[in-house]
């Protein structure tokens, strides 16, 4: 039997109407509606009290978050609790991740109904189990106090960095408990495959990079807070200031100058296929109160919330015909690479495994 709450405001009908116009058996869409919504997550700061009241006003629903520490915390949660039922909707899967999650069959179709998506945001994955919400780009950010072509070199390549002026001054969250790490990984193996110098393998670069002492942090946070010179971790607790460059988002020194009133020091590496575009997803839950997530998700992605992704939760926002704010220098000292790396979603689900496996021996091997 399919039990839905009736839904009030401007997700009161599209949910139910949805479901009517599947082309598919209703018994795949058996849930119990419990007037709850569980969200599983990592602190996805752009899910806000004010966001969640304002949904549960609309429709109803209380909603709890279950926060993780990151996203393939995520992940790893779904597959282990696959097939109990015990949060109903996922937010914070990115394309790194996605495909493994709908490989292990942990994800429903939701019902969710919104039409103005940018292609972009769409490239990575276009179906029925997970919607984008947010977006970036993944590459090197670095400290131009330093990093000026005097002090330092502005490198071209990332071969520089395995020279002996950036031994020990290079930040890496590892790929294998952050996903900006992860994600910056993948980016090399795509780099190194369209190197010029065919003599060399993506992991000869993370030996070296080994070799010349690059920092290795369990996530983002301890890279660009504790290590980073360029950004506001010298405010911080703990703040170690030992690297002049780390691994974080294109937009990352944007964000740097819409706290600081149009200023920062920081500022981004484009460096040909040495990015990645993240997309982050919200998904239904197998098993989970498929009205209660396919309304949230439809929330989402409502023009009144989405176009707040860049100053709620500092990424861009997936609707079309939005972009960063002008205010305080956060789109003028933000940029979109010329050339991220081009390795699809399918590709990666298949071959993270043996790119991990493969990063460890790379690492030891030094």
């Amino acid at each position: 039997m399919i039990s839905l709450m009736m839904l009030s405001g401007c997700i009161s009908k599209t949910i139910d109407e949805k479901i009517k116009d599947e082309e598919k058996n209703p018994e795949e869409y058996v849930w119990e509606d419990d007037g709850e919504l569980v969200i599983v997550t990592y602190d996805v700061t752009g899910l806000t009290d004010s966001m969640i009241n304002e949904f549960e006003n609309q429709t109803g629903y209380d909603v709890s978050l279950t926060k993780l520490e990151d996203a393939g915390s995520i992940l790893n949660h779904l597959l282990i609790y696959k097939g109990v039922q015990v949060s109903d909707l996922a937010i914070g899967l990115d394309n790194t991740y996605l495909q493994t999650a709908i490989d292990n069959g942990v994800l429903w179709e939701h019902f969710a109904n919104f039409s103005n998506i940018s292609e972009e945001a769409l490239i990575p994955y276009e179906g029925p189990l997970a919607v984008p919400f947010d977006q970036g780009h993944i590459c090197l950010n670095y400290d131009t106090e330093i990093v000026d072509g005097v002090n330092m070199t502005v490198p071209t390549s990332l071969w520089n960095l395995t020279e002996d002026e950036w031994k020990g001054k290079v930040a890496i969250p590892s790929p294998e408990t952050s996903s900006p790490g992860r994600a910056f990984m993948t980016a090399t193996v795509d780099y190194f495959d369209n190197d010029p110098d065919n003599q060399t393998d993506w992991t000869d670069w993370w030996t070296d990079m080994s070799d010349n002492d690059v920092i290795i942090t369990t996530g983002w946070s301890e890279a660009y807070e504790t290590h980073y010179t360029g950004g506001y971790g010298e405010y911080m607790p703990g703040y170690v200031g030992d690297a002049h460059i780390v691994v974080s988002y294109c937009h990352s020194p944007g964000v740097e100058s819409w706290y600081n009133g149009n200023w920062t020091k920081s500022a981004a590496l484009d460096l040909p296929r040495a990015s990645f575009h993240q997309v982050e997803y919200a998904a239904a839950v197998e098993g989970g109160n498929l009205g209660a997530a396919s309304a949230f998700i439809e929330y989402l992605l409502s023009q009144e919330v989405n176009v707040n992704m860049p100053t709620e939760n500092f990424m861009y926002s997936v609707l079309e015909g939005t972009d960063l704010p002008e205010d305080g220098g956060y789109r003028y000292h933000s940029i979109i690479p010329t050339q991220a790396a081009e390795i699809n979603s399918t590709q990666i689900a298949s071959s993270m495994e043996n790119w991990l496996q493969d990063w460890n021996e790379a690492m030891v091997a030094a």
